[in-house]
């Protein structure tokens, strides 16, 4: 099969496109012919060693993907061969095939687009569920988003204005205002040009904001946090800028908020019926037409490299796609 290798440790540019043997089935696991797989910041991350899931090389990066069930292993029960679904595999999604645990692979509706369903276990899935078991969000709130130009950033737009939100969407230049305006935000400022706390004094009156969906981390993190209002609640989704920020412990205290983790690998491992509850609300958007995932282009296999390092470039807008060959 096809695929990509990261032989060893560094940048998009040493990745491999090769041919390797097929992947066997194993229990509790499902083996996938993969249709499409995203690419995420993640990814770009795992390649150079630097992603908490440390995978030694050689191996296939691609964590998000969907496709069409090859083989069940034993003990799989509720999928059977044929089945579309998407899954979260967190390595081997750039591949023709890839397996797996039962746990983490979805069915999908036969009428669902299946790009648009590579994207709903990971990046999306971890919007809702910043959302709804982490934050606890409810209608009217503000929701500031950082990075929000990004695949993780327009999910976060998305799902939040889907729930009722007020989204406020920072991002990193003027020309992606637009482009997070038509993505669904209700309010959109360049943050490179005007400071958050400025921003925060003009769009919610001084009140501070409710909820901040963070996915950069790096030097915002600060200034965003002290934006918060009373009762705030800061997600905490991952750290795109490279740079893990230190946040004073005096600051949650004064504003009566709340510093919080959302882990959807950890969530789909501990609460798997709250995650699959969670993944069949987002195909019911979908399918509904409720839910367009923002997928900026869908590429081939040969531009993965490309892709990964448009995302470390800070390049990107919404979600990059790769289309796995049939043959």
């Amino acid at each position: 099969m096809k695929a990509v290798i990261c032989e060893s440790f560094g940048p998009p540019e040493k990745l491999v496109l090769g041919d390797l043997a097929t992947p066997e089935v194993k229990p509790a696991h499902v083996r996938v012919k993969v249709r499409y797989c995203s690419a995420n910041f993640p990814d770009a991350l795992m390649i150079q060693g630097l992603h908490q899931y440390k995978r030694e090389p050689p191996f296939i990066p691609g964590g998000e993907i969907s496709g069409t069930v090859l083989e069940v292993g034993p003990e799989v029960v509720d999928i059977t061969v044929g089945d579309a679904v998407a899954g979260l595999s967190f390595y081997g999604g750039f591949a023709q095939e890839v397996v797996i645990p039962q746990q983490r692979v979805y069915r999908l509706p036969r009428d669902i687009d299946m790009a648009a369903a590579c994207c709903l276990a990971g990046t999306y899935g971890t919007a809702l569920h910043a959302f709804i078991q982490r934050a606890a969000l409810r209608p009217a709130e503000s929701v500031l988003v950082l990075g929000a130009s990004g695949g993780s950033g327009t999910a976060a737009v998305q799902i939040g204005k889907l729930l009722g939100a007020r989204i406020i969407a920072a991002v990193g230049s003027d020309d992606k205002i637009d482009f997070v305006l038509k993505c669904g935000a209700h309010e959109a400022f360049n943050y490179s040009r005007e400071s958050i706390k400025d921003a925060m004094r003009r769009l919610t009156a001084q009140r501070g904001f409710d909820v901040i969906y963070d996915p950069v981390g790096g030097d915002h993190a600060d200034a965003a946090l002290r934006a918060m209002g009373w009762n705030g609640r800061y997600l905490v989704i991952g750290f795109a800028s490279g740079t893990i920020p230190a946040f004073r412990a005096n600051l949650p205290l004064l504003k009566g908020c709340s510093i919080v983790g959302v882990f959807a690998g950890e969530f789909i491992a501990r609460e798997p019926e709250a995650a699959r509850s969670n993944f069949d609300s987002l195909v019911q958007w979908v399918v509904k037409g409720a839910l367009k995932p923002a997928i900026s282009e869908i590429i081939p296999i040969e531009r993965t490299r490309e892709a990964l390092r448009t995302l470390l470039d800070r390049k990107a807008v919404g979600k990059i796609v790769v289309a796995l060959p049939d043959d």
